[in-house]
């Protein structure tokens, strides 16, 4: 890829394509560390801005003179955020959800199998219409440059040695672990939609309750779930109906420990025996602390 000769040096690919080696290298590289290191990095934005989409034109426009390079980049860029909406949203659809593990697989697997296609449609053409690219470095003597140049490249080069240093640094630094409990209800198929929001009287109705250990420590926990009864009441200063409890019932309590980074699942089926507005809320608590909730969830019923 690089040759150097007189003073000047060559990158330049065709026949072979370096272009896919570093895209699918990259994205290889960038999440191992990101797995070893558990946590994101600078270098990550390329993963996800460029890498997605530069691969995506790559297997529209194979061949050299389809469109400018100024096009290609470009689209590259666009392209990567249509990629990445589109896998976030197929995410978002499926049980596990969207985390950095399911995430950098999604990623991966979009690059290995996408990168693949380029391949092979690249290497569909003959050499001399394969996509290209050339480009020149003109390597001037120290001693010759004037001293505007050594200043000049004195001060790139520094500007890089800080640049590098800073992003290593962020990286590995370590930082304060954030502790936090994850805590979602679900529909019946496990999605974020589907929720039981219009029953008839007494109709079984099912949510999936699920709480992920984040605290970096042994958890006890706590669910109540209770069903409220709600009524529209006209608000006279306001000049706006509003919703008022008019009654509460505790239906259920489930107690259990959880292991940090583990995780607890369970079905929860319900019934309302009379017609009206209600809000069916989920509390949790933590470590016995029955007095003060750690988060609280909810979803309206209209049952006729």
């Amino acid at each position: 890829m690089a040759a150097p000769k007189g003073g000047t040096v060559r990158f330049h690919f065709q026949k072979n394509p370096w272009d896919l080696h570093i895209c699918i290298g990259s994205a290889l590289s960038l999440s191992a560390l990101m797995l070893l290191l558990d946590r994101g990095s600078l270098l990550s934005i390329v993963l996800v801005s460029f890498v997605p989409g530069y691969l995506f034109v790559a297997v529209l426009f194979p061949g050299i003179g389809e469109i400018e390079w100024v096009e290609r980049l470009a689209l590259s860029f666009g392209l990567s955020v249509a990629v990445d909406f589109f896998v976030g949203l197929l995410l978002n659809l499926l049980p596990s959800g969207i985390h950095r593990t399911t995430l950098l697989a999604a990623i991966l697997t979009y690059t290995v199998g996408v990168g693949s296609l380029a391949y092979w449609r690249r290497f569909q053409l003959p050499v001399s219409s394969r996509l290209a690219a050339h480009v020149n470095l003109e390597l001037i003597s120290w001693r010759k440059a004037s001293q505007l140049d050594k200043v000049l490249n004195a001060t790139v080069a520094g500007s890089i040695v800080v640049a590098l240093a800073a992003m290593t640094y962020v990286a590995l630094a370590p930082r304060p672990s954030v502790q936090s409990t994850e805590f979602a209800i679900f529909g019946p198929t496990g999605g974020t939609s589907g929720y039981p929001t219009q029953l008839n009287v007494s109709q079984d109705g099912t949510v999936i309750l699920y709480v992920v250990n984040h605290e970096n420590a042994d958890v006890n926990y706590t669910v109540r779930v209770d069903l409220v009864g709600e009524v529209l009441v006209y608000n006279a200063t306001a000049g706006y109906n509003e919703t008022v409890e008019a009654n509460r019932t505790t239906w259920s309590w489930f107690n259990f420990s959880l292991q940090n980074e583990a995780n607890w699942t369970r079905p929860y089926d319900f019934r309302i025996g009379a017609v009206g507005l209600w809000k069916v809320q989920f509390l949790l608590f933590q470590d016995g602390n029955l007095f003060s909730f750690r988060d609280e969830l909810h979803f309206y019923v209209r049952v006729t």
